[in-house]
């Protein structure tokens, strides 16, 4: 193992507030548990996620605080715990020096990272770092809902709000792959286009289209089998109104706000179910995280799902700033990524 560096490079906060907080800052080496891989990093992947922990929606312990939870890059060294290396699970992933990996682990915005080896997924069939740091979280996001959320179906008809964004776009291309009929939500014509594109059936403009008027005429009356809804508050109620008897509701995150609390009796008109889960909660074992990893390669080799950069922005405070605004400005489509340093 060549020596590591003293110090790392990374995208981090001082404090919780606006995009003015985020600074690239030179921090200490972090230590390295026994158990943990180091990468050297190549690309982030920017996400909502990473908003909420910059405003203080989710708190942090400390600060500095490191910011992001996507990347990818190159193994620089191996974890020396011998139980590690000789559980036969983390010798069916095959880690080596040299090898590429992406990973999914919170305070990972840096040039280097030192990661728990089941956070870290090695890249298999071709995929480049670039495209596997941009679809890594959203790729096991549709492809764990839609197995264990609600296990779309070929024949079924769902709906997804935001259908243009980077998860959006991935769960359009999935559900077509399956064979179901996509209704897709979206602000402009040009999403409209490039989701359809992407295998959206109907895609609803909701500024100037009544979203529950114009999903009960594309079913009939019946309504959707499933909605995936990452927008929250403002979409919450109205998917009621969408669902057909025993459909379900997929909340897949919160845009526009947190869902305020609402009362279990609402399911029963329609024998209805909700679920608010979380992708870490289906990759939770090492033999889900290798099923579900070693699935999302292979689609993305295979073209089913095609990854979409909207952008790519340098590794400064300045380019970070700048890609959050982005996202969460909402003229965004596919995803936003953050090279870091070549292979």
């Amino acid at each position: 193992m060549s020596k590591l560096p003293d110090t790392i490079e990374a995208i981090a906060i001082n404090k919780t507030g606006g995009f003015e907080v985020i600074e690239k800052l030179t921090l200490p080496f972090p230590k390295v548990d026994p158990k943990n891989l180091v990468v050297k990093v190549e690309y982030l992947g920017v996400n909502f996620i990473d908003t909420y922990y910059r405003q203080g929606l989710y708190p942090y312990k400390e600060f500095p605080a490191v910011l992001g939870k996507e990347t990818a890059g190159t193994i620089v060294a191996l974890p020396t715990d011998s139980d590690v290396l000789n559980d036969p699970d983390y010798i069916k992933q095959g880690y080596e020096v040299g090898g590429k990996v992406a990973c999914d682990f919170l305070g990972s915005h840096s040039n280097y990272a030192s990661i728990p080896w089941l956070k870290v997924y090695p890249i298999k069939r071709g995929v480049s770092t670039r495209v596997a740091a941009a679809g890594l979280l959203q790729a096991l996001t549709a492809v764990t809902f839609f197995e264990e959320a609600y296990e779309v179906k070929k024949g079924d008809i769902i709906l997804i709000h935001t259908v243009a964004g980077g998860l959006g776009l991935l769960m359009a291309q999935l559900a077509k792959h399956i064979g179901a009929t996509v209704i897709g939500t979206t602000s402009t014509k040009e999403k409209a286009e490039l989701a359809k594109a992407h295998g959206a059936n109907h895609v609803i403009l909701y500024p100037v289209e009544d979203t529950v008027a114009r999903v009960l005429e594309i079913t009939k009356g019946e309504g959707v089998h499933a909605v995936f809804d990452g927008v929250g508050k403002d979409t919450f109620d109205s998917n009621f109104k969408m669902l057909r008897r025993k459909g379900t509701l997929v909340s897949v995150g919160n845009a526009s706000g947190a869902v305020p609390p609402f009362p279990p009796i609402k399911l029963i008109e329609r024998n209805l179910k909700l679920l608010r889960p979380t992708m870490n909660n289906y990759v939770y074992t090492p033999e889900e995280a290798r099923y579900y990893g070693n699935k999302v390669w292979d689609l993305i080799a295979d073209g089913v799902l095609k990854i979409n950069i909207f952008e790519e922005y340098p590794f400064t405070a300045e380019g970070v700033q700048q890609a959050q605004k982005d996202l969460t400005g909402g003229k965004t489509t596919g995803k936003l990524i953050v090279k870091v340093q070549d292979a």
